[in-house]
């Protein structure tokens, strides 16, 4: 799903997170490097993120998407941001129509593409996390983050042999940090398997199935909103009342889809004291790690469901 209310950016700003991430024009050498470190150009801040946890130093890393307000699903990149795709030794993407943008532009010959959809599918994923759908939101499956991870650092160390160790070992560092959020997953599901909570967009999928949660948000509701159009009458009824009769635990609440309807679900939680656990697509103002936002997500859900 890609259609979405929030107004298309035509422009981007590109923030440092971690390694060497650059702005402006590419500084490419023409040969997938740039000032002699390989060049990692991603769609997305997040997936920046996870590259920078793999690169240390040792690479130059830039994401084209960095807004921690605007929709990512409704980027439009400009020619100098086409022309880091083209001009990079390592493209990192999301997938399955999130960043269609990044699948169509143009690639060096040399250029190792890591599509996480990609990685989601080989690794047996059938995405039946709501009717069936393909949830696109990988950045927030731990296990595909921590494969794409891998991948980074396979394709570094074969572009950059004299430093492929030191990839693998951040590599193997981060993925260790995942597996600590994976732990604190599975403390959630020992103690609330089962538990129903509400989305406004299918945002945390993986995270809740993970942690043993039950989405019971109707789907009308939650694909509509994903898709920039207004939940039927009904699916907004049903979604209500789960919010004002606290069937559900907590509301998680995507910060960079918002409507009208969304908003109105905001303020009754406020009403009858629910629990609200606010999620991002990108990386929030001030946070350039991955495994610290996950950390705190994964957090506010627990504390979201103990109360």
């Amino acid at each position: 799903m890609s259609s979405r209310r929030l107004p298309l950016l035509s422009a981007v700003v590109t923030v440092t997170v971690g390694a060497s991430i650059l702005s402006g024009c590419s500084n490419s050498d023409g040969d997938g490097t740039s000032g002699g470190k390989v060049s990692v150009v991603t769609s997305t801040d997040v997936w920046a993120s996870v590259a920078t946890a793999v690169a240390g130093d040792k690479a130059t890393v830039q994401a084209l998407y960095t807004s921690p307000d605007g929709d990512p699903h409704e980027f439009e990149p400009t020619a100098k941001d086409t022309a880091k795709v083209s001009d990079a030794g390592i493209v990192v993407l999301n997938g399955n129509d999130y960043d269609p943008y990044m699948e169509k532009a143009p690639k060096g010959q040399r250029a190792t593409v890591i599509n996480a959809f990609d990685v989601y599918k080989s690794s047996g994923g059938d995405g039946s996390t709501k009717a069936g759908e393909v949830n696109e939101h990988f950045f927030y499956n731990l296990s595909v983050v921590g494969k794409v991870a891998g991948q980074i650092a396979d394709a570094l160390g074969k572009k950059d042999s004299d430093n492929a160790a030191t990839y693998t070992a951040n590599a193997k560092a981060f993925t260790d940090k995942l597996d600590a959020l994976q732990t604190k997953l599975a403390a959630v599901k020992a103690a609330h398997a089962g538990d129903k909570v509400a989305q406004t967009e299918p945002l945390a999928a993986y995270l809740l199935a993970d942690a043993g949660l039950t989405d019971a948000t109707p789907s009308a509701f939650t694909d509509a909103v994903e898709a920039g159009q207004d939940p039927p009458a009904s699916a907004i009824a049903t979604t209500e009342d789960l919010i004002n009769k606290k069937t559900v635990k907590a509301l998680l609440y995507n910060t960079q889809a918002v409507d009208e309807t969304t908003k109105r679900l905001l303020a009754s939680t406020a009403t009858v004291g629910l629990p609200v656990v606010k999620l991002t697509e990108t990386l929030p103002a001030g946070v350039t790690d991955y495994v610290a936002w996950q950390t705190a997500n994964v957090d506010a859900i627990a504390a979201a469901v103990n109360k």
